[in-house]
């Protein structure tokens, strides 16, 4: 397969670091023109010097805080106003680990800001355009929790089953369209945020990070981490047209970790 976005615009959330830049790096490789989404502008800056121009694309940045829902919004939809997406990557920071007992609902509130509604503004904004031209990708970056709850990510766990559902609804409604609305549910990849979801981990057992880290890769059939580039593969794949006929559809991306088959 040669997938080529050519001439295709994608706009990426939480693209600085991880696999929201792994995805941006695979998308620009495949010709896109691609235009990160963060808060750190020299972060911004620095990765768009890396994207792939070999093609004659031109890249961008959006400098947004996914904390700040107005300001989100605002630069969001002032940057849509002239500039068409076909690709949309749904990816945001992770909320704080802690059990249902420890979370109160201001927690939930904010998390809910944070994951649900920055990925349903952000997908409703770009919709028009896409039903217009009558085509569309929508990948939403959610996780293993929304099959398997996780105890320790109880804000994580609650609020991106609820995406999931809202995804799953969006993607029958404009199917008719030539749009795609799919989420990858992610397993343990090798990342800053699975380096810090280890680091608190081995503090609350008393362990060293090195040991959660065994005790985690061990729970995986394949014995070992993701790498972001992997997840960028089927991400790519995804928002290619060899993916036209996949939608509302929750693909795990997890070494084989996730025991459950609904």
């Amino acid at each position: 397969m040669n997938i080529s976005f050519k001439n295709k615009n994608a706009l990426v959330g939480g693209s600085t670091q991880g696999l929201g830049k792994a995805i941006a790096v695979q998308l620009a490789e495949c010709g896109a023109n691609v235009t990160l989404m963060a808060r750190n502008e020299a972060k911004l800056k620095k990765v768009l010097q890396e994207l792939n121009t070999e093609s004659g694309q031109k890249h961008s940045f959006v400098e947004v805080d996914f904390y700040d829902l107005e300001g989100f919004k605002t630069k969001v939809s002032g940057f849509l106003k002239n500039h068409p997406v076909h690709i949309l990557v749904n990816n945001t920071n992770g909320p704080e680990a802690g059990s249902v007992l420890e979370k109160g609902l201001p927690d939930y509130q904010k998390a809910f800001d944070l994951i649900f509604q920055t990925v349903c503004f952000t997908t409703l904004e770009v919709l028009p355009v896409m039903q217009k031209n009558k085509y569309g990708r929508i990948i939403n970056v959610s996780s293993l929790s929304v099959k398997e709850p996780i105890q320790n990510l109880a804000l994580s766990s609650t609020i991106r089953i609820a995406l999931t559902g809202w995804a799953k609804a969006l993607a029958t409604e404009v199917a008719k369209d030539n749009i795609t609305v799919n989420s990858i549910l992610t397993g343990n990849f090798d990342t800053e945020r699975l380096s810090q979801l280890i680091s608190l981990q081995a503090k609350a057992k008393g362990v060293s990070e090195e040991e959660i880290k065994s005790y985690r890769m061990a729970a995986i059939p394949m014995k070992r981490f993701g790498r972001p580039a992997e997840y960028a593969y089927l991400a790519a794949f995804l928002a290619s047209d060899y993916a036209s006929y996949i939608t509302g559809a929750s693909i795990p991306i997890d070494g084989g970790l996730l025991k459950s088959l609904g």
